[in-house]
């Protein structure tokens, strides 16, 4: 029997072991030091389809994540879990010059063709959304797709370990090569999927890898409040705020983009609520909430803001993925999807070439 580690539980490390874990010829470790996941503080959106970035790798990447959420909620009610992390509901986007509004539209109609997840698209009144999400407002116009949806990333995580059933080792350990092997802790593997998101470089520099990623900060800020909001779309305006809208009553606000920040964790309260106020100008309902928290993560980037997948150089059996960004949510599953298919000797639809782990991971001269 094959031993498999992943390092790194966030959303691509439990994607791929969940897959990993239906393997009979596998044995699946999964290790996480618990610091700072970017997936745990997440709660993400599902709205690729209005990206106007030029990097048709990426918007490929994305669309396909989308749509493999469609797979993974049915894998994962075919293994009997829960799939209350994630609701279709719609989203919202604004504008601060409404006439990009028919662009956009435009755009969606076009990518519709081949996404057909998008659903119904509209430009809507404030009477109309408002039927939609009560008490919007700061609007003349938004655009309306009933195919977002949202995704709280801590739960899908929990949903993911849960269903493999993996063994869950909560420590920071380091990877040695050896003749035979990669020795994590005190056992030896086979294969290793390195899912550590901003911490990659902390792995492999210490092997004499120069690794293009870098830790941008993420806050966000939840709410609760006395209407139920299950059915209510996600909003999206310009700028670093959404309105993020979940099953009984609760609200998350974010999140911040926080970049020469590092590693740090601590909550600032005067950004987050710069940030409320902002929000509240659309969402009056914002200023009486009562906030039940505040979360933090680190999200991982590199230079060009293009995601990697595959194949460390020089390290046979050793897999990798970073670099997602804010879209991890929509990309992570399908990567940790593709990374569990690459232990197995296996293709997807996505092509590693696409996104080459060389490009961002080097070894020094």
């Amino acid at each position: 029997m094959k031993k498999v580690a992943i390092i790194g539980a966030g959303i691509v490390g439990a994607t791929a072991a969940y897959y990993l874990s239906k393997e009979s010829d596998l044995e699946v470790t999964v290790f996480d030091h618990g610091q700072g996941q970017a997936t745990k503080a997440a709660a993400g959106i599902i709205s690729p389809w209005f990206s106007k970035r030029r990097n048709k790798a990426w918007y490929k990447m994305a669309r396909l994540g989308a749509d493999f959420y469609v797979d993974l909620l049915a894998d994962l009610e075919k293994s009997g879990q829960e799939i209350d992390f994630y609701q279709r509901s719609g989203v919202f986007l604004l504008k601060k010059d409404e006439t990009k509004l028919e662009e956009l539209y435009e755009l969606a109609l076009q990518r519709r063709e081949e996404s057909p997840l998008i659903g119904q698209l509209a430009i809507l009144d404030p009477g109309s959304a408002n039927k939609l999400f009560p008490g919007l407002q700061g609007f003349d116009r938004l655009l309306y797709a009933s195919g977002g949806a949202r995704v709280d990333g801590q739960l899908l995580v929990t949903r993911l370990l849960e269903a493999s059933q993996v063994k869950l080792v909560k420590e920071k350990v380091t990877l040695t090569p050896l003749a035979s092997g990669y020795q994590i802790g005190e056992e030896v593997f086979d294969q290793v999927i390195l899912a550590m998101g901003a911490w990659l470089g902390d792995m492999l520099e210490p092997l004499g890898y120069a690794v293009d990623v870098r830790p941008q900060k993420g806050q966000l800020r939840d709410y609760q409040l006395a209407q139920d909001m299950e059915d209510y779309p996600v909003v999206m305006p310009e700028g670093e705020w959404d309105l993020i809208p979940f099953a009984g009553g609760k609200l998350s606000l974010g999140a911040t983009h926080e970049n020469d920040m590092g590693f740090d964790l601590t909550v600032d309260k005067n950004l987050l609520q710069q940030m409320a106020e902002a929000a509240s100008s659309f969402y009056p309902s914002l200023k009486d909430a009562i906030s039940s928290g505040e979360r933090v993560g680190i999200r991982a980037y590199t230079s060009d803001f293009s995601p990697f997948f595959g194949q460390i150089p020089n390290l046979s059996g050793v897999y990798t993925a970073s670099g997602l960004g804010s879209s991890g949510l929509t990309t992570g599953p399908i990567i940790g999807y593709h990374l569990a298919q690459m232990i197995q000797g296996r293709s997807g639809v996505l092509n590693p070439a696409d996104y080459p782990t060389e490009r961002y991971i080097k070894k020094k001269q």
